[in-house]
């Protein structure tokens, strides 16, 4: 959980839908991964078959919640729309920004947050994206929170009122008062550290109802110049040393930003540009474990293949990251380059045998009998394949009689991959490559206490 290579999930992607629970673990088994970033996009709607499969397979599960708005404001109360960020422009982007100034809205957040660690086994909790918006946002009009709330609490605190972004003629106008400004900054910053301490260390937040649970924060980090991480500040009120200081987490992710990860041409040792963050942390806590997050395929034009997500984490471990995860699993390029594989064959009794793939697999491609032929010493034996049905990443093969000894099973390349399932869907299918071929263990050799016989075992 606090170490190694993650990644992020979000089961509402149609690649998640219709397919078992313990398909999708199985499917990040394979892929190396042993710790889940699982996206919690609306905290009343959680997959709990799925946590449960990860966890049957030894895959620890952070529930990532986001901090600044949702996606989903379905079984929200009535009242919500109080709860909202004033911005300079309205965005009508599908976000709803809500401000950690709403009294309501930090009330409804914890006790929402606390009701999910308290229903679901999650091993892990963050609260990602809890910033405000947004990098260059005064000039792009996109800069909250400006709203009432807003307001109204920085008069109670300062007994000031709220610097102007519009207006260069004003007196108030935020780079002629800049005293003025300056205590908005840290307003703001105070916000956002706040908000997290109040979900978390509350005596009605999320560690008093789950003690043993393990706490992540995030904060952002961008190659911006040498003044990135004050730029952060000022615009976003971000400041992950006060940040870790006020909540105590046992791991920090610092968020590669967006105008960083929309690069086409990112190198991916790019975060050895991040150091500064990263020193800024550990000159205060030198033993916090710190992790880095990656996006491989939000924008077609910045799609990262696997070579280049190798080299990110070998870069990242190297300038002394503990651990890494990318959004999103099944956007990244590998999805669109890589050829469906066997990995794993399962003989799951006498005459049935379970494929795993290193991806998902095409129903329609799969479901003929016709790919598949048993081979004994080099010998075709004719296999009268009784059904053939696909779960995932997964094909269940079903024989009136295989070969008791150990055979090779010999798979054939009309079967595909899904890309009616992938983010960018313009995009020809892999086929499994020519002679693929995968050793089943023979019955006795391979007999194991549960019924169930494995290749790997042989």
């Amino acid at each position: 959980m606090l170490a190694g290579p993650s990644i992020q999930i979000d089961p509402l992607f149609p690649y998640y839908q219709n397919r078992s629970a313990d398909s999708i673990a199985e499917e990040i088994e394979l892929a190396g991964y042993r710790s889940v970033h699982y996206f919690v996009v609306n905290e009343n709607i959680v997959d709990k078959p799925l946590l449960d499969a990860f966890h049957k397979r030894g895959i620890g599960v952070w529930a990532m919640v986001i901090g600044n708005g949702t996606f989903s404001t379905a079984d929200y109360p009535e009242e919500w729309p109080s709860w909202q960020m004033g911005l300079l422009k309205e965005t009508n982007d599908g976000f709803q920004r809500l401000s950690p100034f709403s009294p309501g809205y930090t009330r409804w957040k914890k006790a929402a947050m606390v009701k999910l660690v308290s229903s679901y086994p999650f091993d892990g909790i963050e609260i990602a994206e809890p910033y405000f918006p947004e990098w260059g946002g005064i000039q792009r009009g996109v800069y909250g929170d400006v709203g009432p709330l807003a307001q109204s609490a920085f008069l109670k605190r300062y007994g000031l009122e709220m610097p102007d972004f519009v207006d260069p003629k004003s007196p108030r106008y935020y780079s002629t008062d800049t005293q003025t400004y300056m205590k908005w900054v840290e307003f703001r910053v105070d916000a956002v550290n706040g908000f997290i301490d109040e979900m978390i260390n509350a005596p009605d937040g999320v560690r008093a109802a789950r003690p043993d649970i393990l706490v992540a924060t995030w904060s952002l980090a961008i190659d911006a110049g040498p003044d990135s991480a004050e730029s952060l500040r000022v615009e976003q009120g971000m400041d992950a040393p006060s940040m870790v200081a006020l909540v105590r987490p046992d791991l920090h992710m610092l968020q590669t930003h967006w105008p960083d990860w929309l690069k086409g041409d990112l190198p991916p040792d790019y975060t050895k540009r991040y150091q500064p963050f990263m020193d800024a942390i550990r000159t205060q806590f030198p033993e916090l474990p710190l992790g880095v997050q990656a996006d491989i395929g939000s924008g077609e034009s910045m799609i990262k293949g696997r070579k280049w997500l190798d080299q990110f984490e070998a870069a990242a471990f190297e300038i002394g990251f503990t651990s890494w995860t990318a959004y999103e699993y099944h956007i990244g390029g590998d999805m669109y380059e890589s050829a469906p594989v066997p990995l794993r064959a399962l003989r799951n009794g006498p005459d049935e045998l379970i494929l795993s793939f290193n991806k998902r697999i095409d129903v329609h491609t799969a479901a003929d009998g016709a790919h598949y032929t048993v081979l004994v010493d080099g010998r075709q034996v004719s296999a009268d394949w009784m059904s053939v049905t696909v779960d995932g990443n997964r094909i269940t093969l079903r024989a009136d009689r295989l070969p008791e000894e150990a055979f090779e099973l010999t798979i054939s390349q009309g079967i595909t991959d899904t890309p009616d399932r992938w983010l960018f869907k313009k995009r020809p299918a892999n086929a499994v490559p020519p002679d693929t071929r995968i050793r089943i263990a023979g019955v006795k050799a391979a007999e194991a206490p549960a019924g169930h016989y494995d290749n790997a075992k042989e």
